[in-house]
């Protein structure tokens, strides 16, 4: 059961990221435009965590998890690997990979995504007020750690996808481990990780077909300094300082 438990989360997690992959190769065959079909694996995730929610299914993989893992089991790594993917988006271009768009634009996605995903998942935690596992607040559904993650992980995918597959999808696996790590410490069901995980994909797909502030550009007078940085506390996030010259 526990072995069955592992698989079942860890390959969840991994075959909705390569139906996103999948989708995602077929779109831009045709044209560079967000499509709808795009949109069913993050549906499905938020779907199904919300079915999930409060039912014995959620409270018996809780269970098993705990019994997996240990009851005192705890790490702080989940706390980190979601910023890896936004590492690996700025260090691509070091490793000799092509990206979508230039340090400014790439800055600029990362902090949108971010703000979008952070005000949904802000939204949907305080509106459902579902308790967490370890009971230490009511603030469980959905998995703030794993949205940023899965953000973050499709913001790599889109900005590298066309130059290495592989590297640009090396991102879900970070975010893949935030979300069983989430439920190893004990702090989320799987329903508020999957959910989490659908809100997460949708953040970096939309930002990453809209690209807002792609037809703004920065010349070499009006310099632009920007910086990206990780705010770690009881709850994680994203912070940027932008100063234009």
């Amino acid at each position: 059961m526990k072995t069955k438990l592992s698989i079942f989360l860890f390959s969840l997690l991994v075959f909705v990221g390569n139906a996103q992959t999948q989708d995602s190769i077929s779109a831009s065959k045709s044209q560079n435009k967000l499509l709808y079909k795009q949109l069913i694996a993050p549906v499905a995730l938020v779907t199904t965590g919300a079915l999930l929610l409060n039912s014995k299914l959620n409270d018996d993989l809780q269970s098993n998890a705990n019994r997996f893992f240990g009851k005192d089991f705890h790490t702080s790594v989940d706390d980190f690997i979601p910023f890896v993917p936004v590492a690996q988006i700025y260090f691509g271009k070091t490793f000799g990979f092509k990206p979508m768009n230039d340090f400014q634009h790439q800055t600029i996605n990362i902090v949108l995504a971010n703000a979008i995903n952070g005000i949904a998942v802000y939204a949907m935690k305080n509106a459902v007020g579902a308790e967490r596992p370890d009971q230490s607040d009511n603030l469980s559904f959905p998995s703030g750690h794993t949205a940023m993650a899965f953000t973050n992980a499709s913001l790599l995918y889109y900005e590298y996808k066309d130059s290495n597959l592989w590297y640009a999808s090396s991102g879900f696996l970070f975010a893949t481990a935030t979300g069983i790590l989430r439920i190893a410490n004990n702090k989320h069901y799987t329903s508020d990780v999957l959910a989490g995980a659908g809100i997460g994909l949708a953040s970096g797909l939309i930002v990453s077909y809209w690209n807002p502030f792609k037809s703004v550009t920065f010349g070499k007078k009006n310099k632009t300094t920007a910086y990206v940085f990780p705010q770690i506390g009881s709850q994680i996030g994203m912070g940027a300082l932008i100063q234009l010259n």
